[in-house]
């Protein structure tokens, strides 16, 4: 219920194989109105680029072995807990548009709150 409307829990700590190598997603969703699954990656440190690539490797994957006929292509969510806007955008340059980065926070904002930062970070993306 925090994330919203639409989330599916599917899976905790989700193991994925790639090149006999094992992962694992720290959160997994499928969203039945966007029609797509959701990673979610939990950082408890600052972002690091290869935060970005390792969540690009799980939506690659799941691009690949997971989604179902009529699905959209998967989305990730990478909460850290803090982040360098210059870092972010250098690190996520020419990757596909449904990687976000954000600062984790501890207690959700208010709903007018979070919709004005998102707007920001979207405004902030794509000038």
């Amino acid at each position: 219920m925090e994330l919203g409307k639409g989330f599916c829990f599917e899976a905790r700590q989700k193991r994925i194989v790639v090149d006999n190598e094992h992962h694992f997603v720290a959160l997994v969703f499928y969203h039945r109105l966007l029609h797509c699954t959701v990673l979610i990656e939990v950082k408890s440190e600052r972002f690091h680029h290869s935060h970005a690539g390792q969540l690009n490797l799980y939506l690659e994957y799941y691009k690949k072995y997971e989604m179902a006929e009529g699905d959209n292509a998967p989305v990730g969510i990478l909460l850290c807990t803090d982040k360098d806007q210059e870092h972010v955008e250098f690190a996520t340059a020419g990757l596909d548009d449904k990687l976000f980065v954000s600062q984790y926070l501890v207690a959700l904002p208010d709903k007018k709150e979070l919709e004005q930062f998102i707007k920001r970070e979207l405004r902030n993306n794509f000038q």
